[in-house]
């Protein structure tokens, strides 16, 4: 650990650790184009960064970590990405399901995953199986995941049980994320201020993090500062 991140450690509050943190992870891209690579090495470097993100939620005691992994608009991208974004999606389940059982992480996903294809749905079956009676974090994935239309989804399923009254509570039971708390802290690497069709009911009170940090280039010093500039604020959820 560097002098920089053990400073910053140092610092954090574990009383105020966020239960629940999502991330928008972007910039693969163009950390790729930047060292005139192939978008898909921006990828590839960008899952390093994940497996160091879990691991530092995973000791923080944060209870949910949900990563914007595969959106409902990434089909529109070419094919051969598309396809070697699922092929890096079964290596890397393959690669760390051991060190995540070890960790006790729990896998869960959200978004349409039938529209994957049969081998990404199986490897993900394959490890969701094997982590389910793990009590440790939460590890959440978006997959073929869009806001609007998970709460589409969850008023269709209304429909069909005709609920007659329906509050917050209800249509939040029938959301992909029911059971998990809504999410304290966002963060956007790269730059961008937009929320991308990412978690828009659950993010209501959410505090908002961007870094100008490209995915691939995010590590434990940006967490934590992210969870310092996190402890700063005043959650008053409306109030005064």
């Amino acid at each position: 650990m560097s002098s920089r991140e053990e400073e910053l450690l140092r610092r954090l509050d574990r009383k105020k650790i966020p239960r629940h943190i999502a991330v928008i992870m972007d910039g693969n891209g163009r950390w790729a184009r930047q060292r005139g690579f192939p978008r898909l090495v921006g990828h590839t470097a960008g899952a390093k960064s994940v497996r160091e993100i879990v691991r530092a939620c995973g000791e923080l005691g944060v209870h949910a970590l949900t990563l914007y992994a595969f959106s409902t608009e990434n089909w529109v991208r070419p094919a051969a990405e598309v396809k070697g974004l699922m092929k890096l999606l079964v290596r890397t389940l393959q690669r760390e399901a051991e060190e995540l059982e070890r960790s006790g992480v729990r896998l869960r996903t959200i978004g349409d995953i039938s529209a994957l294809s049969q081998t990404v749905r199986d490897e993900l079956g394959r490890v969701v199986g094997q982590l389910k009676d793990n009590r440790g974090l939460i590890l959440n994935l978006a997959l073929n995941y869009g806001g609007r239309q998970e709460i589409l989804q969850a008023v269709r399923s209304l429909l069909r049980e005709n609920v007659k009254q329906v509050d917050e509570d209800i249509l939040s039971e029938h959301l992909d994320t029911a059971g998990l708390p809504d999410p304290d802290l966002l963060i956007r690497t790269s730059g961008e201020f937009r929320l991308s069709n990412f978690l828009l009911w659950q993010c209501a009170y959410t505090e908002l993090y961007v870094t100008k940090t490209l995915w691939p280039d995010f590590r434990r010093v940006h967490l934590y500062e992210a969870l310092l500039d996190y402890q700063t604020r005043e959650r008053r959820f409306g109030g005064v």
